[in-house]
């Protein structure tokens, strides 16, 4: 896993030097995915699945709309945005990008993008799921897919696609680390925008913090906040300095633009801050000491594939995590040391066996919780 994840990596930055989307309370959302019938379980998150790696898509025009984080938030949409310029690179399709600036431009940016005779419109982020819904229903001759939004049997549009990761299993591993890296015993979370998406990232964390706890016999304790934004970095500079002062020496961030500036503040304390959805360690080398990867681009890529191929996409969603190779952390581990990077790994290798389960919300965390004890 780690040569894939260190290819596709590499092809990504060299497109580009990717939030957790969305800004708002997202609609028939599922954190686990609760819709077991209407999920697909996806062979290859690198869009390489032999159906799809020969398609011609000159012609197939592909609309993007970004959430309010922008397609230069260094996290969620511009891997997003990476994607879908890979696939152009590959397929010669017609791919651009509208951004949002606020959660009202949500509708009127799919309408742009509707107008704009696509084939297939993605929406970036749980938050645009009302306005994903509203404008598939007004034009059902459209395929759309949506990021970290998937819907129950009842709710699933017709021409809807959803796209979700377990975010969960990439930050246990991370929080694993977190707990056999901090000196004080005491680190922190930031997320963006309170929702069962992000609580995938606070509650696997923890989770994995208290693996490591069990592991060593000794207390860390975890600092959650929220900063109710996906954009504000200054918010989240603010919330870091604030946990690094009162004791935390690695601030874990699932929050978009916002963890920019949490990063910032890990490098001028430094301390230690930890990326999520792409390895953000270009953002401050010494002090990223690893991150929680979700390789958006990667699954953007291969859902576009599908249905530019001509293979029905709506009425699914599409689940990713290890087993299909589209989470994980990444290769490079200086800051961390072999033996902290061996023992994540096997880890790793636990959740994707099954003899760990990452918990996802708060009461799958509880309960993992009571049986460390």
């Amino acid at each position: 896993m780690k040569k894939l994840l260190a290819a596709v990596l590499a092809g990504a930055m060299a497109v580009s030097m990717g939030a957790c989307g969305g800004t708002g309370t997202a609609v028939s959302s599922a954190a686990g995915s609760s819709a077991a019938e209407s999920t697909a379980s996806v062979a290859s998150a690198a869009g390489t699945t032999s159906n799809t790696t020969s398609v011609d898509g000159k012609g197939y025009k592909i609309r993007m709309v970004t959430d309010t984080g922008g397609v230069n938030d260094q996290s969620f949409n511009q891997s997003s945005w990476e994607g879908l310029q890979n696939l152009k690179k590959d397929t010669g399709a017609d791919v651009n990008y509208i951004e949002s600036k606020q959660e009202s431009d949500y509708a009127t940016n799919l309408d742009k993008a509707a107008d704009d005779e696509s084939k297939l419109i993605w929406g970036i982020g749980f938050a645009m799921a009302q306005s994903i819904g509203t404008a598939a229903k007004a034009n059902p001759d459209i395929n759309y897919a949506i990021v970290d939004n998937g819907y129950d049997a009842k709710s699933m549009p017709a021409n809807v696609a959803g796209v979700m990761f377990r975010a969960q299993e990439p930050s246990f591993i991370v929080g694993y680390i977190a707990g056999k890296t901090t000196k004080t015993g005491k680190v922190g979370f930031v997320g963006g925008i309170t929702s069962n998406i992000i609580d995938q990232f606070e509650f696997g964390y923890k989770a994995g913090v208290a693996y490591a706890a069990k592991e060593l016999n000794k207390k860390i304790t975890v600092d959650a906040q929220y900063a109710e934004s996906f954009s504000d970095s200054s918010k989240g500079k603010a919330i870091a300095n604030s946990m690094f002062s009162s004791g935390c020496d690695i601030v874990f961030h699932a929050a978009g633009g916002v963890g920019v500036g949490v990063i910032a503040a890990a490098k001028d304390a430094g301390k230690y801050a930890i990326g999520v959805d792409r390895d953000q360690a270009y953002l401050a080398p010494q002090n990223v000491l690893t991150s929680a990867l979700k390789l958006v681009h990667a699954a953007v890529e291969d859902v576009s594939k599908k249905s530019m191929s001509g293979e029905k996409i709506g009425g699914k969603t599409y689940t990713y995590g290890l087993t299909e190779d589209a989470v994980g952390i990444p290769e490079e581990h200086k800051l961390m040391g072999d033996a902290t990077y061996n023992a994540a790994l096997k880890v790793e290798a636990d959740i994707k066996s099954g003899k760990i389960t990452p918990p996802a919300t708060k009461a799958e965390f509880e309960k993992y919780q009571s049986s460390l004890k």
